[in-house]
C-alpha cells in the first residue's frame, strides 16, 4: 500500500499516552499507532453507515428535516449550521 507522510496536530496528553503504548510494546511506533485508530476510525464509519442505510430502508425512508435537526442535537448537541442541502 501506497503511503504519504503528513503532519498531524495532537493534544500533548494523547501523545504522551500514545508514547507509553509504543513503550510498552503495545504498538511498533506513533507512526503504526495512528495508522491503526484511522483504519479502525473508517472502517467505523462505514458500519455505520451501513446500519443507517438499513435503518432508514425499514423504517420509511430518508430522515426529514426534522428529524436531522433532532438527531444532530442528541448526538452533538447542538443543530449543526453546515447542513446546506442536507
Amino acid at each position: 500500500m501506497a503511503t504519504r507522510k503528513v503532519t498531524v496536530t495532537l493534544p500533548v496528553e494523547q501523545l504522551d499516552r500514545i508514547e507509553e503504548l509504543v513503550s510498552a510494546g503495545h504498538s511498533v511506533g506513533v507512526s503504526g499507532f495512528v495508522q491503526e485508530a484511522v483504519r479502525t476510525a473508517l472502517d467505523d464509519a462505514a458500519g455505520w453507515g451501513v446500519m443507517l442505510a438499513q435503518a432508514l430502508e425499514e423504517s420509511g425512508g430518508p430522515l426529514s428535516s426534522e428529524e436531522r435537526a433532532w438527531a444532530d442535537i442528541i448526538l452533538i448537541g447542538a443543530p449543526r449550521q453546515d447542513r446546506a442541502g442536507a
